[in-house]
């Protein structure tokens, strides 16, 4: 991938949802919520403190996040649905 967030932003994929419920009912396409848990594809180098000096971010690439239902925004780079989100929008890093 060509592309480079600044400052503390993440490039994120959405990781698909589940097509069952537990119970075993099938949910269709049109139904399906959006998925709140997403891969790290790209982060920025960090933030800047009120010093000037450079905070680095706690997520890496490969980490599996959570995130807010309408954190970020939507974009499509080289053919693939990503979101661009800050640092400040993940909710937690699934271990």
């Amino acid at each position: 991938m060509a592309f480079r967030p600044l400052h503390d932003r993440v490039v994120v994929k959405r990781l698909e949802g589940e097509d069952k419920t537990k119970g075993g009912i099938i949910i269709p396409d049109t139904a399906k919520e959006k998925p709140a848990e997403g891969k790290v594809i790209a982060v920025g180098p960090g933030a800047r403190d009120d010093s000037g000096k450079l905070v680095a971010l706690d997520v890496k690439e490969g980490d599996r996040v959570l995130f807010g239902k309408w954190s970020g925004t939507e974009v499509k780079i080289d053919g693939e649905d990503l979101l661009i989100i800050k640092e400040s929008d993940i909710l937690g890093v699934i271990a």
